[in-house]
């Protein structure tokens, strides 16, 4: 690479990445493969069609985090889920994918010990049941904070 010459910023910016992959020992993702766009896709969909279901049966969402001792349900069952919502909507598209992917962990690590607090009960259907909500829940948390370490490099 010349320093004068006919050598764009972006084959600076190019040079630079290199060194910076060469160091790390690593290379982003490649974020805008056909794969990836889908798992975004897929994952971001499910999320906001949650949110959506969770608004469109408010009343019993409010009353089932009351039942289960969620501090000032009518205020943060709306708020939680409009923060599933806007990270669903912005892994799909990707649109701040660190902030949506954020929203949508924060969601996770809120709601789930909260809600599906299998320990705490004594029938073995609801505890199954319930553990099987805690572990999907888990397995949700962790695909946003994939996302969010690949927003990360984006």
């Amino acid at each position: 690479m010349a320093l004068l010459g006919d050598d764009s910023t972006e084959s600076v910016a190019e040079t630079v990445q290199e060194t910076r992959e060469a160091v790390q020992g690593e290379t982003p993702p490649k974020t805008s493969s056909t794969s990836f766009k889908l798992a975004r896709l897929l994952f971001g969909g499910v999320l906001a069609f949650m949110a959506v279901d969770n608004f469109r049966n408010l009343e019993e969402t409010v009353g089932y985090a009351e039942s289960k001792g969620a501090p000032m349900a009518e205020t943060t069952v709306p708020a939680v889920t409009g923060s599933l919502l806007f990270g669903g909507l912005g892994i799909a598209a990707w649109k701040l994918p660190r902030l949506a992917a954020g929203a949508v962990a924060t969601f996770f690590l809120s709601i789930t010990p909260v809600m599906h607090d299998f320990w705490a009960i004594d029938d073995e259907e609801q505890k199954q049941q319930q553990m099987i909500h805690f572990l999907k829940n888990l397995a949700l948390l962790g695909g946003a904070l994939a996302f969010l370490r690949i927003g990360e490099d984006d």
